[in-house]
């Protein structure tokens, strides 16, 4: 591993609050669709299957930009292209709350999930004006906010979209992305070019990772209706190990990949993104099954509760991912990543075989849900503070984008596979799925969370050895 001086402390505090307000607002503004989706079904019309491209677009979208940004931001400078993206993002969420239909709202999210390559962007200039110490917690702070944005988002995109109309919950959080890139644009001084020239964006590689991830998603969606045609099911899985094998192929040759796969098989690139995948599909389960279980009708195991009071329940959860951030960042500063993330994973692991075990009272979720997400902001900080601070400074972005892009892709598998535990264990003729549904998603969760520990265990202990 090379090793860099420690830059110059170039900026202030205000400067990392506003890389923090555009993480909050930016969070809050990928997270609305889903608390409303209900509704947004309901008002546009849509189909099932309609109401699912509109979940997974975003996550599509942000895991396609986020190397790119990464690589563009250690090339030309994290100010100048995070700015940019940051325009494409509030046009893409005022496209959103204009829409009139469910055509021009695709259109808004696929620009909207430019937002995901923020973080990777605002991790370059934390590192480039920060000394080493004060970056580490700089970026608990800006991945905390994050984290927290998106959780306020989730609890407010309800009840705006019931009192106001559901365009004004895309419109407050794009206002609030416009300011904060207005603060980012005065406050952050530039941040010169660590690379230039070289070949321009990987189209083909672009293309297929698109193509890879989508069938992904269709697979994991499609599978509890088609495990009746194994042919289907069959044809699926091999276009999805043709399309990822080409991807390998095409990146390994590219003369300027979108994604390094030599920085893939580095150990804190490889351990980081394995653990934020594992703990993403924990988190995902979670956040979709009990905001599910809180709605299920009191008459039968659930609690029958509105948007709401969901969101007041939720709002426990929101307090601990808020301070999960820069708890993390100060936590591995002191005892290092490893002792961070093993902490987070047995959090995560008890909150989740707790919900498994007893979910027949309020409290009990609230409590499990809470403890699930103090975790997760735990270990995603670690990994990504860890993996930031064990690569050179040119590699920031790439490598942070990488973990970060694996996040999308596991908070996606998990939602997906949530939702078929949910359809396979609904009983023909029946609306409700049945209760073990639940326990085996959470169980099933759990389990995945556990096995991480053996990638624990190899990590190094310190954020640089």
């Amino acid at each position: 591993m090379t090793t860099t001086s420690a830059p110059p402390l170039r900026i202030g505090r205000g400067a990392v609050r506003a890389l923090g307000f555009l993480a909050l607002a930016t969070g809050a503004l990928e997270s609305v669709v889903t608390p409303t989706l209900p509704l947004l079904r309901r008002e546009l019309g849509m189909s099932h299957a309609e109401g699912a491209l509109l979940s997974i677009v975003l996550l599509v979208t942000g895991a396609l930009i986020t190397p790119v940004a990464g690589k563009l931001g250690d090339r030309y400078g994290g100010k100048r292209v995070l700015v940019r993206l940051m325009a494409v993002v509030c046009a893409g969420g005022l496209v959103s709350a204009l829409a009139p239909n469910l055509p021009v709202l695709l259109l808004g999210q696929i620009l909207q999930g430019a937002m995901v390559g923020a973080l990777p962007l605002s991790f370059i200039l934390v590192r480039e004006h920060l000394p080493e110490g004060r970056s580490e917690v700089a970026i608990g702070v800006v991945s905390g906010l994050f984290v927290a944005g998106t959780m306020a988002g989730t609890l407010a995109a309800g009840p705006v979209a019931e009192g106001l109309s559901r365009h004004w919950m895309f419109a407050l959080p794009t206002f609030a992305v416009i300011g904060a890139t207005a603060l980012v644009r005065r406050l952050m001084p530039e941040d010169p070019p660590r690379r230039s020239g070289g070949a321009g964006i990987d189209r083909p590689g672009l293309v297929l990772l698109g193509a890879t991830l989508v069938t992904l998603m269709l697979v994991l969606a499609l599978a509890p209706e088609i495990l009746a045609r194994p042919l289907v099911l069959l044809a699926l899985l091999a276009l999805l190990a043709c399309l990822a094998s080409g991807w390998v192929a095409v990146e390994r040759r590219a003369a300027s990949p979108m994604v390094d796969l030599r920085m893939v098989a580095r150990p804190e690139v490889w351990k980081a993104c394995v653990l934020t995948f594992t703990i993403c599909v924990g988190t995902s389960v979670a956040a979709y099954l009990v905001p599910a279980l809180f709605a299920v009708d009191a008459d039968a195991y659930g609690f029958g509760a509105g948007a709401t009071h969901i969101g007041l329940f939720l709002l426990p959860g929101a307090v601990a991912a808020s301070l999960a951030g820069p708890l993390g960042g100060f936590g591995v500063r002191r005892f290092g990543s490893r002792a961070v993330v093993t902490a987070g994973i047995l959090i995560m692991a008890v909150g989740l075989f707790g919900l498994a075990a007893v979910h027949t009272e309020v409290w009990h979720l609230v409590v499990g849900k809470t403890l699930i997400a103090l975790a997760n902001g735990l270990c995603v900080t670690a990994t990504v503070t860890g993996t930031a601070t064990s690569v050179d400074r040119g590699d920031t972005g790439i490598a942070t984008g990488l973990v970060l892009v694996t996040r999308v892709i596991g908070f996606a598998v998990g939602v997906q596979i949530s939702g078929a535990i949910l359809t396979a264990g609904t009983p023909a003729g029946s609306d409700l799925p049945a209760e073990s549904a639940y326990v085996f998603g959470f169980v099933l969760a759990g389990a995945v969370t556990v096995l991480s520990l053996l990638v624990v265990r190899t990590l190094n202990k310190g954020v640089k050895e």
